[in-house]
């Protein structure tokens, strides 16, 4: 039942991607053009990858609230590890191994002491962030190195395609995380401490060990794609990430990961990411302000999570 709902819930997130699209086509010149589609699919990869993080912790039945401002840290320090002479491959692994131990501090309290992930992750980020703004005192300095910046360019491309090397990035990301939740006994353990805690820790599924794991894993996909949205942007920000902080959750319900744990996958999180650059892509177009986009967007958060949350727990369907 498991697989089948979750298939189900993707594939209708896949055809929302079809008829956002067709409609867009119809009703906004130029929606459908070879540069519009590469715009909405690069700001689609970036908001994947952030959300591949959260669609692991909301399987698990929690949420990070941590991930936009790890976004913010890992955008920041990249940028001035790299701009004070650090090579770019250690100030990425420097990067990526601070926002690992982050992520994996907000997992531990939370499932050491027993507090709900949302208030953890969101008190863990804020300190993250006040750490950040302290380090550069509100003044952040740096800039990427030039293969990030053609590896997200709005112009680059790969050979006679027309599109940067992020989006096949992107799909090789997913295809091998989504191996992970599959193949690997960290997968399994996911689901099982997602459907069941007693269950899975009578099965010597150790929880605490797997929250530190998962959350850990959150904040470097967070990481990633802070250091690829600098790239992007051009200039490092401690808030770049700010509207990241309900995207990818939205992402991840749309694409039809249960808020309550224990059912999900990467490709309706994918999926997800898309519809929403596709709907706020088309909104603009329509002329809606900026207040109005996101009235809109949360008008069918709220519509997914009336429909999705009242699911059973996968406990109560076995």
């Amino acid at each position: 039942m498991k697989t089948s709902l979750t298939s189900n819930r993707a594939l209708i997130a896949f055809l929302g991607v079809a008829l956002v699209f067709v409609l867009g086509t119809l009703i906004i010149p130029g929606f459908g053009s070879v540069f519009s589609v590469r715009a909405m699919l690069i700001l689609a990869s970036l908001l994947a990858i952030a959300a591949l993080g959260q669609t692991l912790v909301m399987i698990l039945g929690g949420i990070d609230l941590s991930i936009p401002f790890v976004i913010g840290f890992a955008n920041v320090v990249f940028a001035s590890l790299y701009g004070s002479g650090t090579p770019a491959l250690v100030a990425l692994l420097i990067v990526i191994v601070l926002a690992a131990c982050i992520g994996a501090i907000s997992g531990g309290l939370s499932a050491a002491l027993s507090i709900h992930p949302l208030i953890v992750t969101l008190g863990v980020g804020t300190v993250v962030q006040a750490g950040v703004q302290m380090w550069t005192r509100g003044l952040p300095t740096g800039s990427a190195p030039p293969f990030v910046n053609e590896f997200v360019s709005l112009g680059g491309t790969i050979g006679p395609l027309p599109f940067p090397w992020l989006i096949p990035f992107t799909m090789v990301l997913t295809l091998g995380c989504f191996f992970v939740l599959q193949r690997t006994v960290y997968g399994r353990r996911l689901y099982a401490l997602g459907s069941n805690l007693k269950a899975a820790e009578l099965a010597l599924v150790r929880p605490v060990a797997m929250w530190m794991t998962t959350f850990a894993l959150s904040a470097v996909f967070a990481a990633i794609a802070g250091i690829l949205l600098l790239g992007f942007t051009g200039s490092s920000s401690a808030t770049v990430g700010t509207p990241y902080l309900f995207q990818t959750v939205s992402a991840v319900v749309i694409g039809g990961t249960a808020l309550i744990g224990g059912r999900g996958g990467f490709p309706g999180t994918v999926a997800g990411a898309i519809v929403l650059v596709e709907l706020r892509t088309l909104l603009i177009g329509l002329g809606l302000s900026e207040a109005l986009v996101q009235s809109a967007l949360g008008l069918l958060i709220l519509a997914l999570v009336a429909a999705y949350g009242r699911d059973q727990h996968i406990r109560n369907l076995i």
